[in-house]
């Protein structure tokens, strides 16, 4: 009986203990869930109970509970907050991130590098060599043979400022030294074919078409040279040490003139012989333009060039003047046999003042009024 009664009464004793701690616990899990208040500023804590950061996560207050059983004594102070289920759910939280990164697949090295390359060619208008060799070099490439191949005082229909764009961008992104070696390809193919063209000519056309083809060339260099201006200074000239003019002269030079100097000179010297076989605005512009190319040539008919450019020959001496004077009459014989006679009527009124005034003079030495 007395057994049965200590039974009931542990086992009421044990419920109650149950609903208290279980009430406690759900009081201290309603304390948790409301928002904490918002924490002191950090000038009023002391540095000493200043925690590094995270350390409040992890630390759990110290809770002072009697050890002893049940029945002898009741817990001295609230139950351990629910932090430390916080915590640890937080952590399993965690890992379950960490394992679904690990599942999913790291991204590659390739597509980084073009997730960068898109966005600086976004960024800085990067011109690579495949849009230089497919959208700008086609540009210059068809202006230059217009260029080329003009004649004087044609109307060409390009835009100077968008081929001047095109120069500078490609310039600016790094491509100089491909375009020079595209431009010096391009004009050096121009010349081969028309050194060929110049080859097939007949001896009668042979001057005039040299004179076209230069002519033709030298005034393409007037519009060409400026359009690469930029390429000149920052590549040409600082790193090759060169002048483009320079150079594409020096194009023409050995792949046309060189070629056909020693059957031009001969021509150029018996047309010298006749007189107005050739123009003389022709004879200049062949004579000026070879002096040009290359000075050297004057060698081969100083005289040939001194009629067109000053201070080929030496200068006059006194001495030499008999000789200067037989070679006058000798191209006035020469001109005299060609059927250039003194008949035209400058000349003859020139005579005729001539002759009046020798008879005025004899008559006046006579003393003749």
């Amino acid at each position: 009986m007395e057994e049965s009664m200590e039974e009931e009464e542990g086992g009421s004793y044990e419920a109650m203990m149950d609903d208290q701690n279980h009430n406690n616990w759900e009081a201290a899990v309603d304390g948790f869930r409301q928002p904490l208040p918002p924490p002191p500023p950090p000038s009023s804590i002391p540095a000493s109970a200043r925690e590094p950061p995270g350390g409040q996560l992890l630390a759990v207050p110290a809770v002072s509970v009697d050890r002893k059983g049940p029945k002898e004594g009741l817990p001295m102070g609230p139950p351990p907050p629910p932090e430390a289920n916080g915590v640890i759910m937080m952590l399993k939280s965690c890992d379950a991130a960490a394992a679904v990164a690990k599942a999913a697949p790291a991204p590659t090295a390739s597509s980084t590098i073009n997730i960068n390359t898109s966005t600086s060619k976004f960024l800085m208008n990067v011109i690579t060599i495949e849009d230089y060799k497919s959208t700008y070099w086609p540009k210059l490439d068809g202006a230059i043979d217009q260029l080329l191949t003009q004649s004087p005082g044609d109307y060409i229909p390009i835009s100077y400022e968008q081929i001047y764009s095109c120069v500078y961008k490609c310039v600016c992104q790094q491509h100089s030294e491909q375009m020079y070696s595209d431009l010096i390809k391009k004009i050096t193919n121009h010349l081969e074919r028309v050194s060929k063209e110049l080859q097939a000519s007949p001896p009668d056309l042979y001057i005039e078409r040299f004179n076209i083809a230069l002519g033709q060339y030298m005034g393409a260099l007037q519009s060409i040279v400026p359009l690469f201006i930029y390429m000149n200074k920052f590549y040409i000239e600082t790193k090759l040490n060169r002048d483009l003019k320079d150079d594409l002269i020096k194009l023409f030079t050995e792949h046309v003139a060189e070629k056909h100097i020693y059957s031009l000179m001969p021509l150029l010297l018996e047309a010298q012989s006749t007189p107005f076989q050739v123009t003389p605005s022709t004879m200049a512009n062949i004579v000026k333009g070879l002096y040009t190319l290359r000075p050297e040539w004057v060698q081969m008919a100083p005289t040939l060039f001194s009629k067109f450019i000053p201070n080929i020959l030496p200068p006059a001496v006194e001495s030499e003047l008999s000789e200067y004077a037989a070679q006058d009459q000798k191209f006035q014989r020469e001109l005299i046999q060609n059927g250039f006679t003194r008949g035209d009527q400058s000349r003859k009124r020139a005579g005729d003042e001539l002759a009046y005034n020798s008879s005025s003079a004899c008559a006046s030495s006579r003393g003749y009024r």
